[in-house]
């Protein structure tokens, strides 16, 4: 039997359009003026309406029809017992590259799960390759006109990008794309660049393609393969190192340079891994444009930079009311960020005589050697690493490191069990230069950073 969506109502809001309503817990929205509810998408569209006819099946199965003046266009006030209403879509592809094919066992079961669902993109910025879209749910997105879309493109060779998607679908994606721009859909796009694969020249095709798509090709990352010590039968690829990272960059600044001449924007921008293993500057704040996608470590140093600087100047206003009474605390990061945060450091220590900072540059032997970057260390890297140094009476660590929605690392191990073993309490810091201050001072500085 078909499945069959159901926008199953779990909570309705006090006070909101839905109970004013009538809508309960248990209710399901079936249609809205006239229109079948498949998934969230649909039902965020279709209630901008004014004036909304929301066919709701009760319990018992009768149906009743509900009329609302949505005069100020707000959200009706309804959680639904699946977030998605529909099932979310798996991935089909066999990526040359994909990084939970490079997990080992024995970690958080949500990690083993390749989603590839378009909706999610929307919703929460996920990157997608299209390869599981019929033409129906094109249509749809056609029509809803919902921006923006990630994209995970990685070449616009289509023979080439069957190759490194593993799916014979692949190779349509500037279709698809040429569609959305036409319906004036944003979109932002992501090259995981693989060595000798589809970088030199298909790394030139791929953004000269794709440029020609601005405005509504928003933006273009290039971020180097992750490769674990756990691709044992899989595809062999060789990691960049100094050399080949500093001919990435050459290569996307001189597109850069070309691309802001040609539209007023560089569009294409390098993940800050790359300016790393090239042991080359990061680009100043003003060169990432708007950050279109920080998200994706694209500007994360350039932007906690700038937000650090501006806190500086701050503390030199107020450095007279603050007082740090013999603080000793440590900082945990990957070998990648080690010298930036270790120099942001210096410059507080600087400041305030009382502050002493361990700034620990943890090895990811977890993965390997080659993950460099702080988001994917495991506790149990930390506790092998850490147990022998002085922590002091905090261990900061970045934000990243944990799960969106909990305090459990990579390797299923909680915040707490990772403070008893080491016994300290552990303090996760936010990507920004004004909680890093915060954080490292043990302070809230009332109207710090604007907040």
């Amino acid at each position: 039997m078909e499945y069959q969506p159901k926008a199953i109502v779990k909570k309705v809001c006090a006070g909101s359009i839905a109970e004013e309503a009538g809508i309960k817990p248990g209710d399901i929205i079936h249609k809205i003026n006239g229109r079948v509810i498949h998934d969230i998408l649909e039902y965020k569209f279709l209630i901008s309406d004014e004036w909304l006819e929301i066919e709701v099946i009760k319990p018992n199965g009768e149906v009743e029809i509900v009329s609302v003046y949505n005069e100020e266009y707000e959200d009706l006030g309804i959680d639904f017992e699946n977030p998605l209403i529909d099932r979310t879509r798996s991935c089909s592809n066999k990526c040359i590259f994909c990084f939970i094919d490079q997990l080992p066992k024995g970690m958080r079961k949500t990690l083993y799960f390749k989603d590839d669902d378009t909706r999610l993109s929307f919703l929460q910025g996920n990157y997608v390759t299209l390869t599981n879209m019929s033409e129906e749910d094109i249509r749809r997105i056609l029509y809803m006109r919902i921006s923006p879309i990630n994209i995970s493109v990685h070449t616009t060779n289509p023979e080439l990008r069957v190759k490194m998607l593993g799916n014979k679908k692949a190779g349509n994606i500037l279709s698809a794309m040429k569609k959305f721009a036409q319906a004036k859909i944003m979109m932002n796009c992501q090259i995981v660049l693989c060595r000798d694969i589809n970088d030199g020249n298909e790394l030139n095709r791929t953004i000269q393609d794709l440029s020609e798509m601005y405005p509504c090709v928003n933006s273009i990352s290039v971020v180097p393969v992750g490769l674990t010590n756990f691709r044992d039968k899989l595809f062999k690829l060789e990691p960049f190192d100094s050399v080949s990272s500093k001919q990435v960059v050459a290569q996307v600044e001189k597109w850069q340079n070309v691309l802001l001449d040609k539209y007023g924007s560089r569009i294409v921008y390098l993940a800050d891994e790359f300016y790393l293993m090239a042991q080359k500057p990061i680009p100043p704040y003003e060169e990432y444009e708007d950050f279109p996608q920080i998200e994706n470590g694209v500007g994360l140093i350039a932007s906690m930079k700038h937000e650090f600087e501006q806190g500086i100047r701050e503390l030199m206003n107020i450095q007279s009311t603050i007082w740090v009474p013999d603080r000793v605390i440590s900082i945990a990061t990957g070998t990648a960020a080690y010298s930036f945060i270790n120099e942001l450091v210096n410059r507080l220590e600087l400041m305030f005589s009382e502050l002493h900072v361990n700034v620990y540059a943890v090895k990811n032997n977890f993965f390997g050697e080659n993950v460099t970057v702080a988001g994917l260390i495991t506790a149990t890297d930390m506790i092998r690493q850490l147990t022998s140094k002085e922590l002091g009476s905090e261990l900061l660590i970045p934000v990243t490191m944990l799960r969106k929605d909990g305090d459990v690392f990579l390797d299923d191990i909680s915040i707490s069990e990772l403070e008893r073993i080491l016994h300290v309490k552990v303090v996760p810091v936010e990507n920004n230069g004004f909680d890093f201050i915060r954080k490292i001072l043990g302070q809230k500085i009332e109207t710090f950073g604007g907040i």
